[in-house]
């Protein structure tokens, strides 16, 4: 590998905290068992609020940003991974408390890598990404409670970014209705390419709940939190379920529990960081075998990683859609 290489990193000093594109050399890398070549990262919500220093993400500094990675294992100490192994890595604290994928080269735990399925490139592996992974933990929650296309329909917030445009495109492959939730007319078309039959206005659930609504939805996939979340337990059906797996909305969750103990409602949380290696293997193992890959092409765009600080920014702004994939060797 070359002595010097590019990375995001964020640090604090007398100056405040900042974040910048900077030359590393391999000696400043954690002390960990895998050494990956990176081709590719992703930018998400959790990466644009430690790269504008918008929200405390970055737990240690200094910190090499960016949550998830796509790349080639070349040297290993573990018996696990062999140079030359095609693997991703999403969470696991990476950006938080361990070094991420905003670099040309990483050092990792072995504990934290997944193989790249087949069916996929690097580049397509971080067009999924953490988002598009999450969107299959919160589908495997929907199935596992028992929903069938069959009980209704399924709303999905944050529809036009990551973690909604692949929850929408999957639930569509399974045969269920999806209604998508979303602030910006313009994204109308995109949302109904992906799978959406219905359309519903975001101002509709950003606004305070009765205990219990009318029954609306089977479930759903949340992003959002806050009034949005405590709005969808209070329309969803009779024995259904909501996957929270984001706060874009904040953090609180001004709900009762008339849901809960009136209808059989279940509140199901979805943590993809710290997710066990097999629920992760099965979520990745069902993206490869059901993801629509042309509706893939149509989700994400490929961009610098020298463009990072500006794209953070957009993402936060609500200007960008669907997946943001980083070549970080541009």
């Amino acid at each position: 590998m070359q002595s010097t290489f590019n990375a995001i990193v964020a640090r604090s000093d007398d100056a405040g905290y900042r974040v910048a594109l900077e030359q590393l050399s391999r000696s400043e890398l954690p002390d960990n068992e895998v050494l990956v070549k990176i081709d590719y990262s992703t930018l998400n919500y959790k990466d644009a609020l430690a790269v504008t220093g918008a929200s405390p993400i970055c737990r240690r500094l200094p910190m090499v940003c960016g949550i998830d990675l796509a790349g080639i294992v070349v040297e290993s100490k573990s018996s696990a991974w062999q140079s030359g192994d095609r693997v991703l890595v999403n969470g696991f604290g990476l950006s938080e408390t361990e070094w991420g994928g905003y670099t040309q080269f990483q050092s990792v735990s072995s504990n934290y890598l997944v193989k790249i399925p087949e069916a996929f490139s690097a580049e397509q592996a971080m067009a999924i990404g953490t988002a598009g992974y999450t969107a299959m933990l919160c589908v495997h929650a929907l199935q596992d409670h028992g929903l069938t296309p069959s009980h209704g329909p399924i709303v999905v917030t944050g529809a036009s970014g990551g973690v909604g445009s692949v929850a929408i495109s999957l639930l569509s492959t399974f045969g269920f209705e999806v209604v998508a939730v979303s602030g910006r007319e313009s994204t109308h078309d995109y949302l109904r390419s992906l799978g959406a039959s219905r359309i519903l206005d975001r101002a509709d659930l950003d606004a305070k709940a009765k205990p219990l609504e009318k029954e609306q939805w089977a479930g759903a996939v949340d992003s959002v939190g806050s009034r949005t979340l405590a709005t969808l337990l209070a329309r969803t059906n009779r024995e259904g379920i909501v996957a929270a797996c984001g706060l874009a909305g904040g953090v609180d969750l001004p709900s009762t529990v008339m849901p809960f103990i009136l209808r059989g409602v279940t509140l199901r949380g979805i943590d993809s960081v710290m997710a066990s290696l097999e629920r992760r293997q099965r979520a990745w193992d069902d993206l490869a075998r059901y993801l629509n890959m042309e509706q893939l092409q149509t989700v994400y765009k490929v961009e610098p990683m020298s463009d990072i600080p500006k794209l953070a920014s957009d993402l936060l702004a609500g200007n960008l859609v669907g997946r943001i994939v980083v070549d970080v060797n541009r």
